[in-house]
């Protein structure tokens, strides 16, 4: 008997986001669906097909296939099938084929489409947040950007309101602060500032002894947690005073001052650039370096690109690197010869986040002489040394240029690469992909543009090491198991979570990597190479698209939970549990892994995407 149409539409509404619907939506959309019945290993759809509608999965599974033919990804019950090409108006990617008996209902594009743009609920379900424009630092990093809470001083000092004047003055003096509140049971009574000790007690020449009470601020003016920093500035100098308890429903849980906002203001990149420039030792610029935890903050709460975070915190290091240079010329003299100081890995990238260690190498002029060694040697040890004072740690696989592999002359280099490019071993392979992202940092540029030039052109011409170049950018794999879970570390301090960083970012960073290299592109940024990679048609527009979003959201929710690592006090690292996502954002991460493993798939069959 054939079903009616409200028995596909019930069954379709067990599942989110189409639960999301009201009635008179789930009405309208009734006589448009239909049920489709496959058998186990009958094909749903091919890549490169177009596709018409929408499919989700009622009963069974079904499998998403790469160009190769392996199986990428698994939809169970209640998964979507086709939203992405829907979504861009593209043909499949992927072929999809029942790994089962399975029944899916179809949803028509038209209805789809209404459904996208007439119920915002349903359209943030299948498409990820339009991404923010980039946001000026001053902005972005502003008081109109963040709340209160990021701001102030949580847990503050109290002190009952029986407290002398003298209690207070102790408290003040032993915790280093301007204000203490004084609390009678619960309740906040007042406030007292050094301001009032000043004007109140000493110009009065009022004993120690006199209770507190006599000389506070009763009623204080108070602001909300998640009142703007703006706010909090005008409120500040409306009444004239330095200070405000923070209360949520009545319950003390912060102070902040003009002095909180003031030094946010001066927290931003361009700033601590501009301290770092006249710092005159490395234990100064460390100082500087215990501002970034906190602007990497500022910057993700204010929705700023991750490109665009990693990019200020690079060029922290890069200031950082570049006044250890200066410092190391004017201690040890001008250098006998021409030299460039180059960066790899991440700083090479300009991709730096809250974890990071130090890559770099020197290259040094062919008129170099062996006895110059010794100067370069004490140079590149006074820069390391300095990196790592400023939180940056030694390398442990020494990829340093106190290392004197990695602190050569010119000609030496290019034989390393001539080298690695004609036998390409398995520390070839290594060692080419961390030389790839080098970035002159500081001295004479033009010791790396024809070697980069090259290199990348003989790189590219031999066939053999680029299909190492390629196997090799395929170990690192996206944490997805079987059945639309995550493949999470099985034991030691992180079971039951995933590594963000290798199974999630450096999958793409070896894959555009590897797209660079085949088309001899320059770029050394991650997605300024996949961005080069599709200009330049290495790899196609959609496969372009696809990577490119799916890497914006790994790199975002990487960075997202630095920040609340940070704000909770904590350091940030790269692991994360899938618990911590909502059901939302783990169904997004999911499509993201896929996306990559479908291109790894595409790369390993050298059919391109």
């Amino acid at each position: 008997m054939q079903a009616t149409p409200s028995e596909p539409l019930a069954r379709l509404m067990q599942h989110a986001p189409f639960d999301l619907m009201p009635a008179e939506a789930g009405s309208r959309l009734a006589p448009s669906l239909d049920e489709l019945n496959i058998a186990p290993g009958d094909t749903l759809f091919q890549a490169d097909d177009p596709i018409d509608c929408l499919y989700v999965v009622i009963a069974g599974a079904i499998e998403l296939e790469g160009r190769g033919a392996e199986v990428v990804a698994r939809r169970d019950v209640g998964a979507a099938i086709g939203e992405r090409a829907l979504l861009r108006h593209m043909p499949a990617v992927l072929t999809a084929r029942a790994a089962e008996a399975s029944t899916l209902i179809t949803i028509p594009r038209a209805e789809f489409a209404n459904l996208v743009s007439s119920y915002p609920d349903f359209a943030t379900w299948f498409e990820r947040a339009a991404r923010s424009t980039p946001v000026p630092e001053t902005a972005s990093a502003g008081l109109t950007a963040l709340q209160v809470a990021d701001l102030m001083v949580p847990n503050p000092i109290s002190c009952d309101v029986s407290c002398t004047v003298t209690d207070i003055a102790r408290k003040m003096r032993d915790n280093k602060i301007s204000s203490v509140l004084l609390m009678q049971d619960d309740d906040l009574a007042g406030i007292v500032t050094t301001r009032d000790l000043t004007n109140k007690v000493l110009a009065e020449g009022l004993p120690g002894t006199l209770p507190v009470s006599n000389v506070m601020t009763s009623d204080p003016v108070t602001i909300a947690p998640n009142a703007l920093g703006l706010d909090a500035l005008m409120r500040l100098a409306e009444n004239r005073i330095s200070h405000m308890p923070v209360l949520d429903h009545g319950n003390l849980v912060g102070v902040i001052g003009s002095t909180d906002l003031f030094r946010q203001q001066a927290s931003t990149a361009s700033h601590m650039v501009a301290e770092i420039v006249r710092a005159g030792s490395a234990d100064e610029m460390a100082e500087v370096m215990k501002e970034v935890p906190g602007l990497l903050v500022q910057l993700v709460l204010a929705g700023t690109r991750h490109e665009a975070i990693t990019r200020r915190i690079t060029d922290i290091t890069d200031a950082i690197t570049r006044r250890l240079l200066a410092l190391a010329e004017e201690k040890y003299g001008p250098p006998p010869v021409p030299y460039l100081f180059l960066a790899c890995g991440s700083q090479g990238r300009r991709e730096q986040t809250g974890v990071s260690d130090q890559d770099n190498c020197l290259i040094i002029d062919d008129a170099m002489k062996p006895e110059d060694d010794a100067y370069f040697k004490q140079l590149a040890q006074y820069v390391s040394d300095g990196l790592n004072t400023c939180g940056f740690i030694y390398c442990p696989g020494d990829m340093m240029a106190t290392a004197d592999r990695w602190r050569q002359p010119l000609r030496v280099w290019k034989q390393y690469f001539e080298k690695w490019i004609a036998k390409p071993d398995t520390e070839a392979q290594m060692l080419a992909s961390v030389m790839f992202d080098l970035r002159p940092i500081g001295g004479s540029v033009d010791l790396f543009e024809a070697l980069q030039h090259d290199t990348l052109e003989k790189a590219r011409s031999n066939s053999i090491f680029v299909a190492h170049m390629i196997s090799n950018s395929l170990k690192h794999t996206v944490p997805l198991g079987m059945f639309r879970g995550f493949a999470l570390i099985r034991s030691g301090e992180h079971k039951n979570q995933f590594d963000m960083k290798h199974s999630g970012v450096v999958p793409v960073v070896d894959l555009g990597r590897v797209y660079a290299l085949q088309g001899a592109l320059e770029a050394v940024n991650t997605r300024e190479r996949l961005e080069a990679a599709r200009d330049a048609g290495v790899i196609s527009t959609t496969g372009a698209h696809d990577l490119i979003d799916a890497y914006d959201l790994i790199a975002e929710t990487r960075l997202r939970h630095q920040a609340d690592q940070i704000r909770g006090g904590g350091a940030p690292d790269n692991f994360m549990a899938p618990d911590q996502l909502s059901d939302l954002e783990r169904s997004h991460l999911r499509d993201a892994f896929t996306v990559i493993k479908t291109m790894q798939s595409a790369l390993g069959s050298s059919r391109g995407a």
